[in-house]
């Protein structure tokens, strides 16, 4: 074994440490000024790309503004084959116009903004996603693997790729393939570490995020384990949280007739 897979993830990690700090305070702004400013950051991911999006929000030690977006037809592949089951979830995510529908729920307001995962950044529906939002004026911040995005002709009918989209690109420094280890007498590498650092980063904007808010005036409510603040407190910061995280998605949803190019929805 040429690495133990946690020896080599920690390089990596070290490698987004390094390279990624500009990208990471900009998303950060981006994030900390929408929730400031009232709006939400939409995440979003397909396959794999699901898990970062599940960690932002919600779960202890975070806060709502962060605004979740998963379609279980293209994450839900447990099963890995029959019904829902994986093929069908890497086809869907590549059906053009998909996002489209995905976005023509929500009114994209100029205080929101949207970060999309993708570690290949190729497919149609992560980037139609980034596409529709900054078409509707929301900064986008895209979490991909420029290796291995650029390993690979890129596939839209555009010719694009989600990070040519973005206003700011993190670069999850995650390898061609993805898997970092390999085993004697095996030839293909073992062990992905995208998630590993998409997870980093999320976490990371989260507490970046957080100071720049605390420095503005405030955090919304952090959802707290009660073994740190006790029963009452942890359910009074819980209800909070959720409380300001239904007020925040309801200015979000686009009414039962109005239109996707109504004042306060799409800007498309």
């Amino acid at each position: 074994m040429t690495l133990s897979w946690i020896s080599a993830a920690m390089k990596v990690l070290e490698e987004v440490q390094r390279t990624q700090e500009d990208a990471l305070a900009r998303a950060a702004e981006l994030a900390a000024r929408s929730i400031a400013r009232d709006g939400v950051v939409y995440a979003f991911g397909t396959g794999h790309s699901r898990m970062p999006v599940e960690e932002i929000f919600p779960r202890y030690g975070s806060f709502p503004g962060f605004h979740p977006i998963v379609e279980l037809s293209m994450t839900f592949h447990n099963q890995v084959v029959g019904a829902n089951g994986q093929r069908q979830a890497m086809f869907i995510e590549r059906v053009a116009g998909l996002a489209d529908q995905i976005l023509a729920n929500f009114r994209l307001r100029p205080q929101d903004s949207l970060m999309v995962f993708s570690v290949s950044g190729l497919n149609a529906v992560p980037i139609e996603m980034a596409m529709g939002a900054r078409q509707a004026g929301l900064p986008v911040i895209a979490v991909t693997s420029l290796a291995e995005t650029h390993a690979s002709p890129a596939r839209h009918p555009s010719g694009t790729r989600l990070a040519d989209h973005a206003d700011v690109v993190i670069d999850l420094c995650s390898p061609v393939g993805d898997a970092l280890c390999h085993v004697d007498g095996v030839a293909e590498p073992i062990g992905p570490v995208s998630t590993l650092t998409a997870v980093a980063v999320v976490n990371e904007i989260k507490v970046r995020s957080a100071r720049l808010l605390a420095a503005g005036g405030g955090v919304p409510p952090i959802i707290t384990s009660s073994r740190l603040v006790g029963d009452a407190r942890s359910s009074e910061l819980f209800e909070a949280a959720y409380h300001d995280f239904a007020r925040r998605a309801a200015a979000t949803l686009r009414g039962a007739g109005e239109e996707v190019g109504d004042a306060g929805s799409r800007g498309r």
